[in-house]
């Protein structure tokens, strides 16, 4: 399986998720199109494609152009039956390609090792079945999916009903939380934004490292085989 991988910046590289899907037998073709690498005009040279996380906002065309084509490559993936994974903002670039909505959360950042809320559709998902286990996740943002597009199946809520994940068609599929992120990642996101939110995320995330890396290393496995 070669797989696209659309990086957004420096600090939301591919890391654990890549290393789990090259385990899992796949090529990875990383674009880095802030950097000015193209990407492709469709997906026929690719079997798969992973969307990173990043800084900015899934309506941020205008300052980061490659945006736009990235929701392109989204839509074609949904058309196509393309095998998608979109991580946080690329979730949201998922939903906001195909016909929802993206805006901050009204509780404000979400930072830290927190629970990821299985629906009953999780448990005969194709990409998380095996996963929809309890289990805790990396949480560092601050927007979230407010309306999905239509046709789109909840995987995972919080209690209060905000979207972690999602199937966004039948072959694409959006995460909230960070699985890639390692302790390193997660190092440079806290220094960025100094303050005692980020140290306590942070110190969770330390804490919480071995379980998080065996919580979601069959997440590339299980998306090989979609």
């Amino acid at each position: 399986m070669r797989v696209l991988v659309v990086q957004h910046e420096d600090g939301c590289p591919p890391a654990r998720l890549g290393v789990w899907l090259v385990d899992a037998g796949c090529e990875l073709d990383v674009r880095r199109p802030y950097e000015g690498e193209g990407l492709p005009g469709g997906l026929s040279s690719h079997d798969a494609m992973v969307v990173l996380g990043g800084e900015m906002g899934a309506d941020d065309d205008a300052v980061h152009p490659w945006l736009t084509p990235t929701k392109e490559l989204l839509r074609e993936a949904a058309r196509d039956a393309v095998p998608t994974l979109g991580v946080c903002l690329g979730h949201q670039l998922a939903a906001v390609a195909l016909g929802g909505t993206v805006g901050r959360s009204a509780r404000g950042r979400q930072i830290g090792v927190l629970e990821v809320g299985w629906t009953g559709a999780a448990a005969t998902d194709p990409l998380v079945a095996s996963l929809a286990t309890p289990r805790r996740a990396i949480q560092w943002n601050e927007d979230l999916v407010l309306d999905p597009p239509p046709g789109a199946v909840l995987l995972a809520a919080t209690a209060l009903g905000e979207i972690q994940a999602m199937r966004f068609a039948p072959t694409v599929w959006g995460v909230q939380w960070h699985p890639e992120a390692t302790l390193e990642m997660i190092k440079s996101w806290a220094a960025n934004e100094p303050g005692p939110r980020a140290d306590a995320g942070l110190i969770a995330v330390r804490e919480a490292e071995a379980e998080l890396e065996l919580s979601w290393r069959d997440l590339g496995k299980a998306f090989a085989a979609t």
